[in-house]
């Protein structure tokens, strides 16, 4: 079964992107632009996280966030908070009222995708698998191993956490921007060109004595794990 996502935000344009990434993840999503909304779907449906605005119609999400955390149903429910509150002492309120975790509005996509796959695996790691595979190559994120063709890989961190970002997502092409918000977090300041660097080493570990490339280059857009890597091979 689909891990499920609950969005709660008035903001139309905003719900509409955050379900489009989300939904391109593979979770089920959907949306409620009331709190009061929200508080029924959430018993109906159940969701395994939602995604809270602080400021919403009908009910606010703070006091949706309070009733969730009294109810033995959703006592356990992973909430990120989604808010245009910056200060300190509101970031303090949110995740004492019982939020797990915390954002700042303008955000970036690829790190509240991070965040939700993080919270996801630690509330419901049998939600999250631990393996990846595409073609010949496998990725174990708990024992922090890559393998192709049956042989291990040796990678650097910030490789290994590149292969998995990418792996989690064939097909889509990331510009280097959205990799070094995915890869690195949005608050560190890395050179863009960087990414090309880190690349390169990933190409040169994985290929090794093969001639096929699970990386595709996209001139003027990014990165992306080919989604045809292995298929072609298979099917020659």
């Amino acid at each position: 079964m689909s891990t499920r996502i609950l969005i709660v935000e008035d903001e139309e344009p905003l719900t509409m992107l955050l379900r489009y990434n989300l939904e391109s993840e593979g979770y089920e999503v959907y949306a409620a632009a009331r709190g009061d909304e929200a508080d029924t779907l959430i018993r109906e449906a159940r969701p395994d996280l939602v995604v809270l605005d602080w400021m919403l119609p009908g009910l606010s999400g703070i006091e949706l966030c309070r009733r969730l955390r009294t109810r033995p149903e959703t006592r356990q429910l992973p909430i990120i908070m989604l808010t245009a509150r910056g200060e300190e002492s509101e970031r303090i309120r949110g995740l004492s009222t019982g939020a797990d975790d915390y954002i700042v509005k303008p955000f970036s996509v690829p790190e509240l995708l991070a965040r939700v796959r993080a919270l996801l695996r630690r509330s419901n790691p049998e939600r999250v698998s631990n393996l990846l595979s595409a073609g010949d190559i496998e990725l174990d994120r708990e024992k922090k191993r890559v393998s192709r063709n049956g042989k291990p890989v040796d990678l650097g961190p910030t490789e290994f956490r590149l292969l998995e970002f990418l792996m989690e997502r064939p097909g889509r092409v990331f510009s280097r921007e959205q990799l070094l918000d995915g890869v690195w977090g949005s608050e560190i300041y890395i050179d863009e060109r960087t990414v090309d660097v880190h690349v390169g080493r990933l190409r040169k570990a994985l290929n090794h004595g093969h001639a096929a490339d699970p990386i595709r280059t996209v001139r003027g857009a990014g990165y992306a794990l080919d989604d045809r890597f292995g298929k072609v091979e298979k099917s020659a």
